[in-house]
């Protein structure tokens, strides 16, 4: 029995009338979230990073050299509002981690750039990110994980559409705007 069983029998002695079948499969979920989100939040920050930062490296990293992209791109990626971008990359060029470099394709543009340091830390924090999502999943035989990835991603084309989040968030697990989706 977990929290979520014992919240649903109160509820089945007060509102037996209630299907609370919903509230069962969205508490455990948010339930998981919540705890994936804290270990996830613990491996970014033994790399003096947090989710969001994290996340823009990430997406930088897995762009492809020469790493680097333009900030409208980084944001429609990450689904975050420009200003929320804005402040992400002020934050990481100060920290050395990307720079801002012309752009060669328009001269009033720039693309943001990992910096040797961004992609030796960024690269050693996915590593780390990796092994902490396969600890976290691993309560899960193969079988179990197939089909949960499954039943998710129903549910998610059915609020999103289908190919709606190619190419966002890196599991991060948190964002700083609604809508953001750092999940993969």
């Amino acid at each position: 029995m977990d929290a979520v069983d014992r919240i649903v029998e109160q509820w089945a002695r007060q509102r037996p009338d209630l299907d609370t079948a919903p509230m069962e499969l969205i508490g455990r979920m948010a339930r998981v979230r919540n705890h994936m989100a804290r270990a996830m939040d613990q491996t970014f920050a033994e790399f003096g990073l947090n989710a969001a930062s994290f996340d823009l490296l990430a997406t930088l990293l897995r762009a492809g050299p020469p790493h680097a992209l333009s900030p409208t791109d980084l944001a429609a990626m990450m689904m975050i509002t420009s200003g929320t971008m804005t402040n992400r990359i002020d934050q990481l060029v100060k920290t050395g981690l990307v720079e801002r470099r012309k752009s060669p394709t328009d001269g009033r543009g720039f693309l943001i750039c990992l910096t040797p340091e961004g992609m030796a830390l960024i690269d050693r924090a996915v590593t780390a990110h990796v092994a902490t999502q396969a600890r976290l999943v691993a309560a899960l035989d193969p079988d179990q994980r197939a089909a949960l990835n499954a039943a998710l991603s129903g549910l998610l084309i059915g609020f999103e559409g289908e190919g709606a989040g190619d190419g966002a968030g890196d599991g991060a697990g948190k964002g700083g705007d609604a809508g953001e989706d750092t999940a993969t």
